[in-house]
């Protein structure tokens, strides 16, 4: 059997350096880059050509959602499995609507965590144990995969509304994406407007509650 390959993206250098460890332990994965944010996901994942993904939610820049519907729904299909520390039913919700085929708790074992990337790239799925206690609930009650504040928002609000929350200025946030300062201002202030908020404290709070930020 060909080594799975298989990228590694999270924000933290040593979180990256543990999933490495876990999974040089498995002769059927070999792991041929790592990242630490979203954009770096999306970049790597076209210059190596990975076979599975593992992707942290909360990153800076580009958050871990926003780049697995990118990767998911790309050309190629890449597949992700989410890696997170939460598995919150708002987090489940967002990962499974942006294409993840995997989610994984960071408490898993080396050996789930190899299963994991084995039945991904067979073309199944694996979730963590509770992880699959929330999906139950959503097949027992499918109306609560559609109950998200951030669905008001354009994909373009929630790139703005986290690089806001996460302190940078209009012109930073401009630079980052690429797009004008003004339209940055407009699309600060719709969003305000469609959540709801009246200032940049509740703009961060927001994005504390919802894990779009992570709080350090």
């Amino acid at each position: 059997m060909t080594p799975i390959r298989t990228l590694i993206v999270d924000d933290h250098a040593l979180v990256r350096s543990g999933v490495r460890a876990l999974l040089e332990q498995n002769a059927h994965v070999t792991v041929v880059g790592e990242g630490s944010s979203g954009r770096d996901a999306v970049e790597m994942a076209a210059q190596l050509s990975p076979d599975v993904i593992l992707m942290d939610l909360t990153m800076p820049g580009m958050n871990g959602l926003d780049a697995t519907a990118l990767l998911a729904h790309g050309r190629p299909a890449r597949r992700v499995i989410v890696l997170s520390g939460h598995g919150t039913p708002t987090m489940v919700r967002r990962a499974l609507r942006a294409g993840a085929r995997g989610y994984v708790l960071k408490n898993e074992t080396a050996k789930n965590l190899g299963q994991a990337v084995l039945d991904v790239h067979r073309g199944s799925t694996w979730f963590s144990a509770d992880v699959q206690g929330v999906i139950a609930g959503f097949v027992s009650d499918p109306t609560l995969m559609n109950r998200d504040p951030l669905d008001r928002l354009s994909q373009r609000q929630r790139s703005v509304l986290q690089l806001v929350a996460e302190g940078q200025s209009n012109r930073e946030i401009a630079a980052t994406l690429g797009i004008t300062e003004s339209t940055v201002d407009t699309h600060r202030t719709e969003l305000m407007r469609r959540l709801d908020l009246h200032d940049v404290a509740s703009v961060v709070r927001f994005a504390c509650q919802e894990g779009i930020v992570g709080i350090e």
